[in-house]
C-alpha cells in the first residue's frame, strides 16, 4: 500500500509527466519527430515505454503538450466574455491578448519547433485536426450560448468563420516565424494583420452571440 498523500501523488505524476514531455521535445528537436521513438523518449527519461504511453497515449501528444488547451481555447474565450460582448469582440480580443504575451499555444513556438512541425508530416496533419477540433468546441459552446436548436446550423457556421481566422493567424505566425522575424516584429504584424482579419467578419458577425 503507497504510504504517499493523494497531493503528492499528483504532484509526482506531474512531475513524471513534465520530465517524458521535457526529453522528447529536445529528441524532436535535434533528430526531428518522426526519427524519434517511444523507446528513445523511455531510455532518455528513465522509464518504462509503458509510463510514456500513459501519460502521452499518441506520440504526437508528446510534441502537441499543450493540446487540451488548444482545442478548448476559443470555447474559453467565448464563455468567458464580458456582459455585452459578442464572440467576434470576444474572440479578437483573446487573439490580441495571446499575441501580446506571445502564446506558444498561439504559435509563438519559436523557430526550431515551428521547423519541426513544418518538416513532419504527422504533425502537419495532427495540428490540421486539432483545429478541427477547436472549431467544433466552439460551435458546441455557441450553440449553448445561443440556445439553438440541434438542428440549427447557424452555430456551426459561424464557428467555422471564427476558427478560420485564427487559423490564418496562426499560419501567419508560423511563416513569419520560420522567415526569420523575430517575436516582437511577429506580434506587432500579426496584430495588425488581426484587424483585417476580424474585420472582414464584421458584417456577418459583429452582433452575432452577445453575453
Amino acid at each position: 500500500m503507497s504510504t504517499q498523500t493523494p497531493g503528492l501523488r499528483e504532484s509526482k505524476k506531474r512531475e513524471t509527466r513534465q520530465l517524458i514531455s521535457d526529453h522528447a521535445t529536445r529528441l524532436f528537436l535535434r533528430q526531428g519527430f518522426e526519427a524519434t521513438t517511444i523507446s528513445d523518449i523511455a531510455d532518455a527519461a528513465r522509464v518504462a515505454k509503458k509510463t510514456v504511453t500513459n501519460y502521452f497515449p499518441r506520440k504526437e501528444d508528446l510534441a502537441f503538450d499543450h493540446h487540451e488547451e488548444f482545442t478548448a481555447g476559443l470555447a474559453r474565450a467565448l464563455t468567458g466574455r464580458a456582459p455585452g460582448e459578442t464572440a467576434l469582440a470576444a474572440l479578437r480580443r483573446a487573439f490580441l491578448g495571446a499575441a501580446a504575451r506571445q502564446d506558444p499555444v498561439a504559435g509563438f513556438a519559436g523557430a526550431d519547433f515551428t521547423r519541426m512541425i513544418a518538416d513532419s508530416p504527422t504533425l502537419t496533419t495532427r495540428l490540421r485536426d486539432l483545429h478541427d477540433l477547436r472549431e467544433e468546441a466552439l460551435a458546441h459552446a455557441l450553440a449553448e450560448a445561443t440556445g439553438a436548436p440541434g438542428d440549427d446550423i447557424t452555430p456551426r457556421a459561424a464557428a467555422a468563420q471564427l476558427a478560420a481566422a485564427h487559423r490564418v493567424l496562426f499560419r501567419r505566425i508560423q511563416e513569419l516565424t520560420l522567415a526569420g522575424r523575430a517575436p516582437g516584429e511577429i506580434t506587432a504584424l500579426v496584430s495588425a494583420d488581426a484587424t483585417t482579419v476580424f474585420g472582414l467578419l464584421e458584417p456577418s458577425l459583429g452582433d452575432y452571440a452577445p453575453a
